[in-house]
């Protein structure tokens, strides 16, 4: 490989959430979605390049930064994106907040896929609405839709908003263009606006296609506000950049209004930089990071079938988040993580993070780490599940 995914690096004293906020020293955070991978090259030197500059005062986001987006998602996905529907700010949650305070009342519910992205929750709830989760069900080592749930909770008449993770943290799945469909022809049946999180979407391993929710068809493209950034994918969460897609100009119009009411309507001097850097000049570094992914969920579903075959791996179609069924050796997540965090030495997320319900007897593992260390974590998993289990 031409990058150096294997290459440790030490985080500590970096004032690193995933790292720095570890109980100890000796624990292996294997929980937090954020990379131990240095960022691409090319994205290092233009940061290197901006802070050459000796001043950081607020910043103008340039047209080269709207072309920069507009030529990904043409290249990569097939996705002709205007000038006019980019909206920029500092996230992708708080881009999810402004758009549901955008398009919905209080009271009303917002329809997601359970388990699903915790801040979900959060998010939904903080704009004073309610959450309707309809349960993904377990489809071989995979999860699909249930569709006649779903369709039930789009007719009930305080069901304004569908929330879709698109690829789906903590499953996994990347949903097929059929499914997607599927998803907003029954939404628009009843009304139902579609907000896509896709930040996940340069996330793919190999064989499977990752689908913008508004390339489906127009009718998708029409109903939806898509939310993406380079945050996850290219490992610059902290630089804090965010794009809002919509092709509607009255939700837009809201949704802009939102962002200001928010207050989270202006960008750091680099985020941008970074995201140029990203979208214009790293494109082989994002695929040689999904088969480096790839290879470390083959080497994790090896560990598990020899050493833990009780455990059952979901299938990873996207994201570098493993969901883990630990059904058969624990019926209590959260004691478990708990001892996995004090006894083991390594930190992992307990499933019912994700849906108090739908996530009970899961844990999600994030191998976005050098294999070493990936392979240094499980072998703490092993160790910490065979004591508990004898006793």
């Amino acid at each position: 490989m031409k990058f150096h995914f294997d290459e440790p690096i030490d985080r500590r004293g970096t004032s690193c959430v995933k790292w720095d906020e570890s109980p100890s020293a000796d624990v292996i955070p294997m929980w937090v979605a954020d990379m131990d991978f240095p960022v691409a090259p090319a994205i290092q030197e233009a940061i290197k390049k901006r802070a050459e500059h000796s001043i950081f005062g607020y910043t103008i986001v340039e047209e080269d930064y709207y072309e920069a987006v507009i030529s990904w998602f043409h290249r990569r996905h097939q996705w002709t994106i205007q000038r006019e529907e980019i909206l920029y700010t500092t996230g992708v949650i708080p881009a999810m907040s402004c758009a549901i305070k955008a398009l919905t009342m209080p009271g009303e519910k917002v329809l997601i896929l359970s388990p699903d992205y915790n801040c979900f929750f959060s998010s939904i709830r903080n704009n004073g609405c309610e959450v309707s989760e309809t349960i993904l069900v377990k489809d071989g080592d995979s999860f699909v839709v249930d569709w006649e749930d779903f369709e039930q909770r789009c007719a009930d008449e305080k069901t304004t908003v569908f929330l879709l993770c698109n690829p789906h943290n903590p499953t996994g799945r990347v949903w097929s263009k059929e499914e997607l469909e599927r998803m907003n022809t029954i939404c628009m049946k009843y009304g139902v606006k579609v907000i896509s999180d896709e930040i996940h979407g340069e996330l793919i391993m190999p064989g499977y296609l990752f689908q913008p929710f508004a390339t489906v068809n127009d009718a998708c493209r029409q109903n939806s506000v898509i939310l993406n950034s380079p945050s996850k994918s290219f490992n610059i969460a902290g630089l804090q950049t965010a794009n809002i897609i919509c092709s509607q100009p009255e939700w837009r119009r809201r949704i802009d209004r939102a962002i200001n009411i928010h207050e989270v309507c202006d960008l750091n001097p680099f985020g941008p930089v970074a995201l140029k850097a990203a979208y214009n000049e790293s494109e082989e570094w994002i695929d040689e990071l999904n088969q480096y992914l790839w290879d470390n969920y083959q080497a994790l579903c090896q560990f598990f079938e020899k050493e833990l075959p009780l455990c059952k791996v979901t299938q990873l179609e996207g994201t570098y988040l493993v969901w883990l069924d630990v059904t058969r050796y624990s019926n209590d997540v959260e004691k478990l993580c708990d001892d996995l965090l004090t006894k083991g030495k390594v930190w992992v997320n307990p499933g019912t993070m994700y849906g108090a319900e739908s996530g009970k007897g899961y844990i999600r593992i994030n191998i976005a780490c050098p294999r070493s260390r990936m392979m240094e974590g499980l072998e703490r998993i092993k160790e910490t599940i065979n004591h508990e289990t004898k006793k």
